[in-house]
């Protein structure tokens, strides 16, 4: 009879490795092991794993969906094994998502500081400004903005940031300094990877203009060039203001800061590698981005 993990950790190794002699090293067998391990694993599975060429080795769009599910269960035993023996220190592979801004600036280096102060933990971070399913995707943690929809995860108040509405001095004499809310209708507006700009008590102006760019320093460039009015986290914009190459527009509309969260699976939540990393956002995060 076939066991339970029969294959499943070959499978794996050739997956991540992208060939069989590759998965081979580093599961420490033979081609040959690994060959007849995934052939009766795709037997017993009724189900082709691989497109297998001459020259390539491919994930089948079957392979793909269950090689995803069997690195979840490869990675939680081994973080499970591992936790005792280490009685519960940070180990393991730790997978986190986080937009390109707030991730490079401040999320990765903090990551960074606790991988060096955790050698047994190996860090993958995929920065992305959409918001990704990060159960069905395995990453183990995501850090994100502003309203959460997702009842499934768990969620943890890390920091908040500030949202800043400005021109430079240059288009505000030219084009005048909006008054409302609804003013900027009439104005040049330089959107960025949010549809929709809030302001004080809920109010959302879903701006339009002929610049549009999802990286907030390319916004900010376009906005220092004199091209129209941007609303940006404090931390793209404070040393301009503190220079006076920008102007707030809209003083009296600032809306509440906006909430950052670490938000994790249920089914992680107790894992070591994840408290360390969310105590460590909690702690450090907010200074980092109140530049202190």
């Amino acid at each position: 009879m076939i066991g339970g993990w029969d294959g499943i950790e070959e499978f794996v190794a050739v997956a991540q490795a992208g060939s069989f002699t590759a998965g081979a090293s580093a599961f420490g067998a033979s081609t040959t092991h690994m060959s007849r391990a995934i052939a009766r694993l795709e037997a017993r599975l009724d189900a082709r794993l691989f497109n297998r060429t001459t020259r390539s080795l491919t994930l089948t769009e079957t392979g793909r969906i269950f090689f995803d599910q069997c690195r979840r269960l490869v990675e939680e035993r081994e973080e499970a094994i591992a936790g005792i023996a280490a009685q519960g220190a940070p180990r393991g592979p730790l997978r986190l998502t986080c937009s390109y801004a707030l991730g490079e600036m401040f999320v990765a280096p903090l990551v960074r500081e606790f991988a060096q102060a955790h050698p047994a933990v190996s860090v993958t971070i995929d920065l992305d400004n959409d918001v990704v399913d990060i159960a069905g995707r395995g990453y183990d943690l995501a850090v994100r903005t502003g309203h959460l929809e997702d009842s499934r995860l768990i969620a943890t108040r890390v920091a908040q940031r500030e949202l800043i509405t400005v021109a430079s001095r240059d288009y505000l004499s030219l084009r005048g300094r909006p008054m409302r809310i609804d003013d900027l209708k009439t104005h040049d507006c330089l959107v960025g990877s949010s549809p929709q700009w809030h302001f004080r008590n809920d109010r959302n102006f879903r701006p339009e203009g002929r610049w549009r760019c999802n990286s907030g320093t390319s916004v900010l460039d376009a906005c220092l060039a004199g091209m129209g009015v941007c609303q940006l986290p404090a931390f793209y914009v404070g040393d301009h203001l503190a220079a006076g190459r920008l102007q707030i527009v809209l003083p009296e509309e600032r809306p509440d800061d906006e909430p950052i969260w670490a938000i994790y699976p249920t089914r992680r939540h107790l894992s070591p590698k994840v408290a360390g990393l969310v105590a460590v956002l909690r702690e450090k995060l907010q200074a980092r981005l109140d530049g202190r």
